[in-house]
């Protein structure tokens, strides 16, 4: 074991020193790229030192060999520079203790690693290793928790191994383990045999870290399987922007920009992705505008067939005879508004009675239209006809916020289909059909062509299919537009629903959210005792920030009585920046939770009461992209967090933690199919490239009783303004028309 630490000051020059020592404490790790800087002991000498490098996986307790250089730093004085290490086990009592309670093996906590170590002393890793049954006499310590250990152990090892060959690649601690969970003890078989599968298989890996890896490996940068990678991130890239194709020239170009290499190569590429099935070129239409040199377009797969196959499918029901018994129209229109009390305008009459007469319809409009009394209307005449109704929306909220306002159950379109990971995809389908005659799905907008394939396939041929949305939203996360589409093709009827009523003029949101859809800058009127929609002038980010911080936890709850947690949302167009979602998250998370407790992963710290949402679709856990809900606690002993989403809780490991971000703050396209009593949207011209009227008509239409804007009116005129929308490569419409 190495001696005090004077001993190594005076290296050779251009050997590196070497040093054996216990991590104390670590000060800062940079979850990216797994730099270090921590404070170790070394065996003979009482002051503790710093080290700093890439330490990947090193916790708290760990024995580590060390070979490095001596350095001074300005600020921080003496420093050990890593440039290689090894884990060595722990060989005092105190050094187990440490190195078992640092979080390394789930299932051991700090207390629990006191308890083991004094019952076993030093044998306690020879114990763990070797005759695991034993921890069986330590108080606390039942068969469940020695699996769990075992378990953990065992993965630690596999992980370790990985590591070091990762390591050796410069891949960081973040990553290795992500790597590990996708393919497990093949991790290193894998990865030797295409480190390019790493920017497709695994969230947060993209091509440029694939790339450096295998440029480690001895991958040239001609090689065909970095040209088909580069080709396939490239289209994943672009479906992940919306397209649901490419023009041929186009991908060839961005693919060359970053491959850097010949345009032969990239064409060579796509032809071998052609033949292997992961993509298809179709020669479409000559008369589609966006194509001038050459009319191909090139699909991944999985696009390709849902596009085809859902206009397919909705032709298909167009085409068939509704099945449900012949009424009298005018009387049953009559009767359902006697009903509900209702006087239903020349639009509305006219969506129920396509809704009586049509296989497909979609219902259109703006809040405050009566797309909801529509809906009810339908559902009531239905009902009395004895039918068999299903309800269903993309995301939670909006299928609860169904079935709040039909009184009629309603899901997830998830759910609805029933989507299993243990079974591989959806369970309901052309085979095994929904057991309906008629189905309404709320909030289309957000559908994206993937999930509109899957749906359209489980619909039963003799059912009624209603779709109703607002056209006028963002378009969904996912590739595609597929409303916009549907209503653009002509061929399916469609009820649009333009004139906001009574009860509805009375809410400054709907009139100004409706003066933003066509083109006219609201009065944002201050005079108006009932106002419920506000503008507040700020010209710096820095202005704006602390005007919704004050907003948030003061000025809102005194005034309005909003929950400064549960009821307010903030909206922000950007993820970066001063008013971006990241920045406003660490702001609001530091004024709204009085927890200073908390567990960082990298950049991010995670708290007791924290408001999180779920950034991917989990099947496993049944969450989806865009659900919010709170951190209820944190165990640090089994590493999981636990989460409340409305009336369900689910567990997350630690390294599952880049599934969930703070949600104080939310990008507008996440808040899609929610409403929240309050919503405060920050507007700027640094925003520029992001400010469309789109963007601006979905987020105050995301208030129900309370929405404010922050920042300049020149922003607002830009957003309101700007009836550009960027375009989506789509083939609907077409298909449909053909």
């Amino acid at each position: 074991m190495a001696g005090p630490v004077e001993n190594h000051h005076n290296q050779t020059h251009g050997m590196l020193a070497e040093l054996q020592c216990q991590i104390e404490r670590i000060t800062y790790k940079n979850e990216e790229n797994g730099f270090t800087i921590a404070r170790v002991k070394v065996y003979g000498d009482r002051d503790l030192i710093t080290v700093v490098g890439n330490l990947m996986t090193a916790l708290p307790g760990e024995v580590l060999k060390l070979k490095g250089e001596w350095s001074n730093h300005p600020k921080f004085g003496e420093q050990f520079k890593i440039v290689h290490y090894q884990t060595v086990m722990p060989g005092t009592v105190y050094g187990i203790q440490k190195y078992l309670g640092s979080g390394l093996v789930k299932g051991i906590g700090p207390k629990m690693a006191k308890r083991i170590v004094k019952q076993f002393g030093k044998d306690t890793l020879h114990v763990i290793e070797n005759d695991i049954m034993k921890l069986s006499q330590v108080d606390g310590i039942g068969d469940k928790r020695i699996h769990m250990i075992k378990a953990a152990w065992e993965e630690q090892k596999d992980i370790r191994e990985v590591m070091v060959f990762l390591q050796s690649h410069d891949v960081s601690s973040g990553y290795a383990t992500k790597i590990f969970k996708q393919y497990g003890k093949d991790s290193i078989k894998i990865v030797r045999g295409n480190p390019y599968r790493l920017a497709t298989d695994i969230l947060g890996i993209g091509f440029v870290t694939a790339d450096k890896i295998a440029e480690s490996m001895g991958f040239a940068k001609d090689s065909p399987e970095r040209a088909k990678a580069g080709v396939l991130f490239v289209l994943n890239q672009l479906a992940d922007d919306g397209h649901v194709y490419y023009p041929y020239e186009l991908l060839i170009e961005k693919s060359m920009v970053l491959l850097t290499v010949a345009r032969e190569i990239i064409k060579t590429a796509i032809a071998a992705l052609v033949s292997d099935g992961h993509i298809i070129i179709e020669d479409i239409n000559f008369n589609v505008d966006e194509f001038r040199e050459n009319n191909k377009a090139v699909y991944l797969s999985t696009f390709h067939v849902c596009e085809t196959q859902a206009a397919r499918k909705l032709k298909f029901l167009l085409n068939t005879g509704k099945t449900i018994r012949k009424i009298d129209i005018d009387k049953a229109i009559d009767w359902v508004q006697a009903q509900l009390h209702i006087t239903l305008d020349d639009k509305q009459v006219n969506a129920v009675r396509l809704a009586l007469t049509t296989k497909v319809l979609v219902i259109t409009g703006g809040p405050g239209t009566g797309k909801t009394t529509i809906i009810n209307a339908i559902l009531k005449i239905y009902n009395k006809l004895n039918v068999s109704v299903l309800l269903a929306a993309p995301t939670g909220r909006a299928a609860k916020r169904m079935t709040e306002t039909t009184g009629h159950a309603s899901k997830t379109i998830h759910r609805l289909l029933e989507y299993s990971v243990k079974n591989g995809g959806f369970q309901k389908n052309d085979k095994y059909p929904l057991d309906c005659d008629l189905l309404i799905i709320d909030e289309a907008s957000m559908i994206d062509t993937v999930l509109m394939h899957h749906l359209l396939k489980a619909v039963p041929v003799n059912a009624t299919l209603i779709v109703v949305g607002d056209v006028n939203q963002l378009p969904s996360v996912g590739a595609g537009n597929v409303l916009k589409d549907i209503i653009d093709s002509g061929r399916i009827p469609v009820a649009m629903l333009d004139r906001i009523f009574r009860q509805a003029r009375a809410s400054r949101i709907i009139v100004n959210a409706h003066e933003i859809n066509r083109g006219l800058i609201p009065s944002f009127r201050s005079d108006d005792k009932e106002n419920d929609c506000y503008f507040i002038q700020k010209e710096l980010s820095e202005e704006v920030l602390l005007t919704i911080l004050e907003l948030v936890t003061k000025r809102i709850p005194a005034r309005f009585g909003f929950d400064a947690v549960e009821d307010i949302q903030v909206l922000t167009p950007m993820h970066r920046g001063i008013v971006g979602a990241g920045n406003l998250n660490k702001a609001l998370q530091e004024a709204l939770n009085t927890q200073r407790e908390g567990l960082e992963i990298g950049t991010r710290i995670y708290r007791a009461g924290d408001k999180v949402m779920q950034i991917r679709n989990n099947y496993d856990k049944d969450v989806f992209n865009g659900d919010i809900g709170k951190i209820i606690a944190i165990d640090r002993e089994v590493q999981k967090v636990l989460v409340s989403f409305d009336d369900r809780t689910i567990d997350y490991d630690f390294s599952d933690l880049d599934e969930l971000v703070l949600a104080y703050a939310i990008s507008v396209h996440k808040s899609q199919g929610s409403e929240y009593p309050c919503v405060i949207i920050p507007v700027l011209t640094q925003h520029y490239i992001l400010l469309q009227r789109n963007l601006i008509y979905t987020a105050i239409t995301r208030g129900r009783r309370l929405v404010v804007f922050v920042g300049t009116r020149k922003a607002m005129a830009i957003a309101v303004k700007n009836d550009k929308p960027e375009k989506r490569y789509t083939f609907l419409r077409h298909r449909l028309c053909e």
